[in-house]
């Protein structure tokens, strides 16, 4: 009888024990999605480098690829070979003319959700040039900017002493005088190469605008986010470089479309 109430007892212990790694296999939190972050125009991957240490520091994988700053349709087919190389979900982030590259991206496999940070949100048809002259307010134009021309075409590239005041008034100077010495040029054509698809309208989208944006209009970003339903983040005093700005602001923000 003694025996019979000990092999009851334990196979009680086993069930409770089964069950409990049952239920902890159930429940196994997801793993986080990669964050890829797109750097914009006049910028590289640098320009990322507060909110990627913030990102890596709360346990994600960041991704912030070269982008070649071509066109928007070389850019999209580097970078979606870039996404095929990243397994499981991804959160896309696009800073200025980034926004158009990641709304190209949008419909690859995995992509969970898009931010854009001081970005184009363009539609398809259109231009990120005719965007930009929608609203009165973008500094950037023929006095603050150079031509290279060569045998294949013509670049762009922001006069050092205009740099900081179109893209980093609220940035020290030094830190400003830096990141346009390492500016990259890009493509004049991009700003009048038409955009070939929309993102998806079921996909959830936000959109952090700085309220002293030199580069593009806050008034055209708060335009294009209402538009495509995006949720708004507001950075009433922030550049066009707000993720180095307020990198906490944004990397919030990044992690609130990642959840």
């Amino acid at each position: 009888m003694k025996l019979l109430r000990l092999t009851a007892a334990v196979a009680t212990v086993l069930l409770a024990v089964t069950g409990a790694t049952t239920a902890a296999a159930t429940h196994k939190p997801k793993p986080k999605p990669t964050i890829v972050l797109v750097h914009g125009a006049f910028a590289d991957g640098g320009s990322w480098s507060e909110v990627t240490k913030k990102l890596q520091r709360d346990g994600y994988t960041v991704v912030s690829p070269a982008v070649p700053l071509r066109s928007v349709a070389t850019d999209t087919e580097y970078l979606n070979g870039v996404l095929a190389g990243i397994p499981g979900p991804k959160v896309l982030v696009g800073h200025s003319y980034g926004g158009a590259v990641i709304t190209e991206l949008a419909g690859a496999a995995d992509v969970k959700s898009l931010v854009y940070v001081a970005a184009f949100i363009p539609q398809a048809g259109e231009t990120i040039g005719a965007l930009n002259a929608q609203y009165p307010g973008s500094e950037i134009g023929p006095d603050t900017t150079n031509v290279i021309s060569y045998p294949g075409g013509a670049d762009l590239v922001m006069k050092p002493d205009a740099f900081r005041w179109v893209f980093a008034a609220d940035l020290p100077s030094r830190q400003a005088a830096v990141l346009a010495s390492s500016q990259r040029p890009v493509s004049a054509s991009v700003f009048t190469e038409e955009i070939k698809t929309s993102a998806p309208a079921g996909l959830p989208k936000y959109a952090v605008i700085p309220g002293k944006d030199r580069a593009i209009p806050p008034a055209g970003e708060r335009f294009m986010a209402e538009r495509a339903d995006a949720t708004i983040v507001d950075a009433p005093g922030a550049s066009h470089l707000v993720m180095l700005s307020e990198p906490s602001l944004v990397t919030r923000t990044i992690e609130q479309a990642a959840r």
